[in-house]
């Protein structure tokens, strides 16, 4: 077959643009240090890396997810343990009154104005924030759930956080489960997924009335009947409503009521285990959050190392590719010069 001139002026071009191709090419993956910089590059390991990139972003949702939601467990076990602190100073006070011996109406009338104090600043941790949401009013967490009555205005509903695929962790505890004894072993009522693009005027969970804390007719009434709240999911038969029983020491130690007293002792006691008793369930979960972070920030990790194994350039090989496409280039070009360096003269000849 006769190899006409325009045969090899065409074969030249394409020997030169490929040997061109292939060096910029090289000399990508040198600046980039990255094998695949396109999908024509791997189709293969350009599926495999975008698929690994979604499950990285998932990974850092999950991580986000288990901080924040840390963060807000280890806040609302702190308030609790403040919660504990002033009940025990309550005990001890109402120890000290629940005898004539070294006590009388005016030393009483001056420790109910501190229970009064400790009442008001157990409102106040009641009402506490993490950010901009209410630790203890359930999925109402934009509102404040107690007045300074005590009486609460927030819903039974636990907030379920994603800290995983296929698990999720409940970020709060009701302040009618720990404060006043409500449903507290299980977790009844609405259970919701947060949501931050959910604003809480769309959706508003039936709730039961606030629970009022009612002025006692008597005094043992207050303390007998009004801290069990009601007889449906208790934590137990020793389940209080913190807020009554606290009331109900400050009003019998302004009547000087040593019976009031000495009976509030066994409430406090009960009030104690109450927000020791969530205390330990939210450590439980701060347990689990931990275990949790462990695993994500593992598996961000298998998720690098295998992007990496997929995507990253070995260097070694890549020096080789350019020298190898180097000469090429050279060699062509040294040897295309000689093939078409033919002029119409030489065709006179």
């Amino acid at each position: 077959m006769r190899v006409a001139d325009k045969m090899n002026h065409n074969q030249v071009i394409h020997n030169l643009n490929k040997n061109r191709w292939e060096l910029s090419k090289f000399q990508n993956q040198a600046a980039t240090q990255k094998r695949i910089n396109k999908p024509s590059d791997d189709p293969l390991g350009a599926a495999r890396i975008l698929e690994t990139r979604t499950e990285m972003q998932g990974f850092n949702q999950f991580e986000k997810n288990i901080v924040a939601t840390k963060g807000f467990i280890e806040f609302s076990e702190r308030s609790l343990g403040e919660i504990n602190d002033l009940l025990i100073r309550a005990k001890e006070l109402a120890v000290q009154q629940a005898s004539d011996g070294a006590s009388g109406p005016e030393t009483r009338k001056m420790v109910a104005m501190e229970i009064h104090q400790i009442f008001e600043q157990m409102v106040n941790i009641g009402n506490r924030k993490f950010g901009d949401r209410y630790l203890f009013g359930g999925y109402k967490t934009l509102k404040a759930p107690f007045d300074m009555q005590g009486n609460y205005y927030g819903d039974d509903a636990e907030v379920e956080v994603p800290i995983d695929k296929d698990a999720k962790m409940v970020m709060n505890i009701p302040g009618s489960k720990v404060f006043l004894g409500k449903r507290i072993n299980d977790p009844v009522g609405s259970t919701k997924v947060l949501d931050p693009q959910l604003l809480e005027d769309e959706y508003q969970p039936e709730v039961d009335p606030p629970a009022e804390i009612r002025g006692p007719a008597s005094l043992q009434n207050a303390l007998v009947e009004d801290p069990t709240v009601n007889d449906q999911g208790y934590w137990g038969p020793n389940s209080v409503n913190i807020f009554s029983t606290m009331r109900a020491l400050e009003v019998g130690l302004k009547a000087n009521d040593k019976a009031v007293v000495q009976n509030s002792l066994d409430f406090l006691d009960d009030g104690l285990n109450q927000i020791n008793l969530a205390r330990a369930e939210l450590g439980s979960r701060i347990s689990v959050l931990n275990t949790g972070l462990e695993t994500v920030q593992k598996l961000q990790v298998d998720a690098k190392i295998m992007e990496s194994e997929i995507e990253d350039i070995d260097m070694y090989e890549l020096v080789n590719n350019l020298n190898r496409t180097q000469n090429q280039l050279e060699a062509s070009m040294a040897t295309s010069g000689k093939m078409i360096q033919s002029s119409l003269l030489d065709f006179l000849r």
